[in-house]
């Protein structure tokens, strides 16, 4: 199975490089998961990694917002580098737990990361993850310059700690439509 499908990144993976987590369960295999997640935003999508074992979250990097393809290539090029089992997205709700417009462009970048890469791919519902992690940031003695260029992958960090703390059985699952 092909980690990425289609694009530029495509050519540089074999097959049968990775297996999904659901064939590691079927052997009782419960050892390295380790995951990449997204902090999806209009300008700006912060990435943060899982160590191998899949227990702490660590930030990656803040992509800038270009083309459409521009991301997908950039999301191709982590995939490829970090080599993750799993990826995770970002979820926006409100704080009534209803959706916004950000929160089906996240559920509509799932869909399009789930037609183009071959690994299970998970939504963690979130609130406010951004101005928790401005705020985390401004505590930790950053100054308010620096803040914009780290806070989405401080916010990315977050979400991948709110979910590496979920029991696996209450993770969501991403399920990929087929025609």
């Amino acid at each position: 199975m092909a980690l990425w499908r289609g694009g530029p990144a495509h050519d540089k993976i074999r097959a049968g490089g990775r297996a999904s987590i659901a064939s590691f369960r079927r052997t009782g295999y419960k050892g390295i998961v380790k995951y990449l997640a997204l902090d999806y935003g209009m300008k700006r999508t912060g990435v943060a990694v899982s160590d191998p074992e899949g227990r702490m979250a660590f930030p990656r990097r803040t992509m800038r917002m270009g083309t459409r393809r521009a991301f997908f290539d950039e999301v191709a090029a982590l995939v490829l580098e970090e080599r993750p089992d799993a990826l995770v997205i970002g979820l926006p709700l409100l704080l009534d737990g209803g959706e916004s417009l950000m929160t089906r462009q996240a559920r509509n970048i799932a869909a399009s990361l789930a037609r183009r890469v071959d690994l299970p791919l998970y939504l963690m519902p979130e609130t406010l993850s951004s101005h928790e992690a401005e705020h985390d940031l401004r505590e930790a003695g950053r100054r308010e310059k620096d803040l914009r260029a780290v806070v989405d992958q401080q916010a990315a960090v977050r979400i991948l700690e709110s979910f590496l703390n979920t029991p696996e059985e209450k993770r969501i699952a991403y399920v990929r439509r087929t025609l």
